[in-house]
Order: structure tokens, then sequence, then C-alpha cells
């Protein structure tokens, strides 16, 4: 009796390790790594996409200037204020002259010496000039008779000794009215670099357009360069939009956008692109794009944030796949194609891509292919997997 019993209870516990055994491998083979992987698929169907990018941006101005003095200097009078429109060469501030308008007065008053000293000076140079000719006349007379022995010899030298100073004299007379003139030139420039300085601390708008700030008031010493006041023209106002380097291609000046202001996202506004900087930002990897609006809105604030859509190319029809199949390798794109209930790698051509995340693809798949979207794991070459419609439950 004791050796069957012993018998019967091994032969118990090699059927009860034969069954963990057995049960351990079917857990091993249905949720194990020797599992198969549970993926999502989706049937490649013909669509169409409409080629886009999409990016943030702020409202600019194309031109805005920053209105101050060419020299140091304190500030008389502000006369606009921030939101003020204003006129081209209308005066917004002023800077004080300190001794410019005495200065200005001592300079007209040489100017004037300077045009009396030219009067004078050509006077002068024609009374020389008359006793020159009257010295010639007479020294040429002189000669005649001294040919003929009618005067002495001594007489017709002092003539043309005569004629001779006067000579000088005319010489003399030219150089002082070259002189004089050269002064009143000296004088003039003077005179217009003071009121060109006088005229600089009048800050005028160099064109039409909006005050949007006021960096200075009365009272304040500003160096040179400084801005009083700065302004912008707002029929120059665009968004500074930044676009995925990656999805750029295509982007062009000219293309059509759409421009959803912070301020009234509902109403987008229509756009184009204005032009491309050539220079993109390499840490962030974007582009700058300057779009501009087709009808500028009431209203509009300079650094307002915007969404811009632009749209690089005309809608096109084609077999389209989710931007999450799509597999970046050494070689290019590809995707998960299920061949014979395998996965397979397979090498693709792209070509355009919407903003919802469809992808047109213009050669490597047929329509009705199915394609390998998520996977719970890495996938490998003919690996086993199991189709299932999503990898995780729903949280309750």
């Amino acid at each position: 009796m004791k050796a069957g019993s012993l018998v019967s209870r091994k032969s118990g516990l090699g059927f009860f390790a034969v069954v963990l055994l057995a049960g351990f491998g079917f857990v091993i083979a249905r949720s194990g790594p020797l599992a198969p992987t549970k993926v999502t698929t989706v049937r490649v169907a013909s669509g169409t996409v409409s080629p886009a990018l999409f990016g943030i941006g702020t409202v600019e101005a194309r031109r805005g200037y920053l209105i101050g003095p060419t020299a140091a200097g304190r500030v008389q009078a502000v006369h606009v204020d921030v939101g003020d429109a204003v006129k081209a060469g209308q005066l917004l501030a002023e800077i004080d002259p300190v001794d410019l308008d005495e200065r200005l007065r001592s300079i007209d008053a040489a100017h004037a010496r300077a045009a009396s000293a030219v009067v004078a000076a050509e006077a002068q140079r024609t009374d020389a000039l008359a006793r020159r000719n009257l010295a010639e006349l007479a020294a040429r007379r002189y000669r005649e008779l001294g040919e003929k022995n009618f005067v002495s010899a001594s007489a017709v030298d002092a003539k043309l000794q005569e004629l001779a100073s006067a000579e000088a004299a005319a010489e003399a007379g030219s150089a002082n009215l070259g002189g004089a003139r050269q002064e009143l030139i000296r004088v003039k420039a003077d005179r217009d670099g003071l009121r060109q300085q006088r005229d600089n601390l009048r800050l005028l708008a160099p064109s039409d357009g909006i005050v949007t700030s006021r960096d200075a008031e009365a009272g304040s010493t500003v160096i040179a360069g400084q801005a009083v006041v700065r302004m912008v023209e707002p029929e120059s106002l665009w968004v500074k939009v930044r676009l995925d380097q990656g999805r750029s291609r295509g982007l062009a000046v000219g293309q059509a956008a759409e421009i959803a202001l912070r301020s009234n996202a509902a109403a987008p506004l229509a756009g184009k692109v204005a032009r491309i900087e050539p220079v993109s930002d390499s840490v962030t990897e974007e582009r700058i794009a300057l779009v501009a609006f087709n009808r500028i809105p009431a209203g509009l604030g300079i650094g307002e944030m915007a969404e811009v859509t632009v749209h690089t190319a005309d809608a096109r029809t084609g077999p389209i796949l989710p931007n999450a199949a799509i597999k970046q390798t050494q070689q290019g794109a590809g995707v998960w194609k299920i061949q014979d209930g395998r996965p397979h790698l397979i090498g693709v051509k792209l070509s355009s891509a919407s903003l919802d995340g469809a992808v047109q693809v213009a050669a490597g798949l047929s329509v009705d292919d199915e394609i390998i979207v998520h996977s719970e794991r890495e996938l490998t070459e003919g690996a086993r997997v199991k189709v299932v419609d999503r990898l995780a439950e729903p949280q309750p």
C-alpha cells in the first residue's frame, strides 16, 4: 500500500508539473516576449491632400521709424502722444537749441560783412583795371613820342613804370576779390551748417503714420541717435511667422495664406507670402516668412499673436496614409506593410502632406494595401503580429 501510494503521488506531481509548464508556456506565448506584437493597421485609400504649412507669428511693421536728434541735447517739448496719427513733415518734438539762435544771428552778420567785402573788392578791382588801362595808353603814347625824339628816354621809362605799377595793382585787386568771394563761400557754408543743426532739433515725421511710443519727455536729456518718438506706417503691417524647416519644401513668395488673429480667431483674414528670410533659425529649425494682409483690418495692434496657414500647392488626389505610419530609415521613408500576415518594411516615395496628418504617397504602395500604423513595440522583418482595434483600453 505504501509503494502504490508513493507511485500515485509521484504521478500526480508529474502531471501537475506538466500542466504548470504548459500553462507557463501558454502565458509566454500569449503575453510574454514570445507573444505576437499587437498592431493597429489601416488600408491605403485614395484621397485628396491640400499641402499647407502652419506656424505662429506676431504682427510687425515693415516700415518703422525711430525719431531722435543727431546730437546730444535736452528735450524742449514733445507734441504728440501714443496712438496719434501724424502726417509727413508734422512737428513731433523739439530739442532745446541752447545758443544756436544767437550763433545763427552772429553768422548772418558775418555773412553780410563778407558780402560787403566782395562788393568793395569788386569796386577796388574795377578802379585798378581803369588805372591800368589809362597807364597803358599813356605808356604807348610816350613810347611813340620817344621813338620820334619828342620826349626824353627818362619820361618814357617813367610812364612804363607807371604801367607796371597799375598792372600790379590790378592783379592785387583781382586777388582781393577772389579772397573776398572765398570768404563769402566759407561764411555761407558755416551758416548753412548751423541752420541744418537748428533744423535737426525739430523732429519731423518722415511719412504718414501712427505714433507707437513716446520714449522721452520735456526736460530729459537724450544722446545722439536716441529715440524720442517711435512711429510706424500702418499700411506696412504684416505677420512674421515661423514655419517648420522639415515641411517648408515648396514655400514660395506669393502663395496664399490665412491669418487668424488672436483677437478674432473665428474670422481668418486673407493674405499672401511677401518675403522669405534668407537666414533660418538653426536652433529651433524654423524658417521665417513675412506674410502680408490682403486688406489690413482696422485697429490691428503691433505684437499681436497670429496663427498662419500657408497653402503651398494645389490639392492633389492619390494614395494617402496617416503620418504616424511613416518610418524614417537610413534608406529614406518607409512603411510596415502586412503581407501573408507578416510585416515587411517597404520603401516609399512621399509627395504632399496636409495639416491633419495625411501624407500622399507618390510610389511604393497601392490602394487597399494594409499598413501598420502603431505597434506596442519595435517591429522586425517577418515578426509575428496581431491586428487589434487599439493598443490600450480606454480608461474608465
